[in-house]
């Protein structure tokens, strides 16, 4: 390896402020991991995830902006904190548990707080932090306090919350827990829907910090 390409390498490949001062945009999944996604619908998701990361890397403006923090729940674990995509590893996650869904949106939303500050104590300027949500199912714990918390950070515009229901979800539920419509997934199409939230990413993330930016239509694997 010539010592231009690793130079390279540490410049792109790297969260270190220092190095990489681009605008980032951050992205926390919040992924269900309890005993009913066992099988096929964890397989997939560990397919999604793995493909997140190759559609992210590929692009040059992504791999250095884009950050992705992972959290599962049953019970709550904080799998990834926020990386760009070259140190973003995706876990290969497994279904056992009960559904401590509010646990795991608190946990999520400090994560954005604390990354939002790291930041700002070190003169990054970042995108609208985007908390995605999937499960199959509805929460085992009291949910309305995380209701509270994600209407409040939307109305402030802390961040943008999104919720999407695999088959089996309480959508009513998820209609209470969301300012925005949940949507449901066609089958187990988690591929698809992570193809279209890396695309969604990198749109954001070569627009300007700040400006609203259209994303374009789930319907290759939502019931819209």
């Amino acid at each position: 390896m010539s010592e231009n390409t690793f130079s390279e390498q540490v410049v792109f490949g790297t969260d270190n402020f220092a190095d990489n001062p681009e605008p980032r945009c951050p992205c926390v999944l919040l992924l269900d991991t309890s005993g009913s996604m066992s099988g096929a619908p964890i397989a997939e998701l560990n397919a999604g995830l793995a493909g997140l990361k190759d559609e992210l890397s590929a692009d040059s403006l992504a791999i250095k902006r884009v950050e992705v923090a992972i959290i599962s729940f049953g019970p709550v674990t904080i799998e990834n904190t926020f990386h760009t995509a070259p140190s973003f590893y995706p876990p290969t996650l497994s279904a056992k548990g009960d559904t401590p869904m509010s646990a795991a949106i608190r946990q999520g939303l400090e994560l954005v707080r604390q990354r939002k500050d790291e930041y700002r104590s070190n003169g990054i300027s970042f995108y609208r932090p985007w908390v995605f949500l999937i499960t199959d199912g509805e929460p085992t714990d009291e949910w309305q306090s995380a209701a509270a918390l994600i209407r409040e950070g939307e109305s402030s515009k802390s961040f943008a919350f999104f919720a999407v229901g695999v088959a089996g979800a309480n959508m009513d539920l998820l209609r209470k827990l969301s300012v925005r419509e949940p949507l449901k997934l066609q089958g187990l199409k988690f591929r698809e829907l992570f193809h279209w939230l890396s695309n969604s990413m990198k749109s954001v993330s070569c627009s300007v910090p700040g400006t609203n930016v259209p994303i374009q239509s789930p319907q290759g694997w939502a019931e819209v």
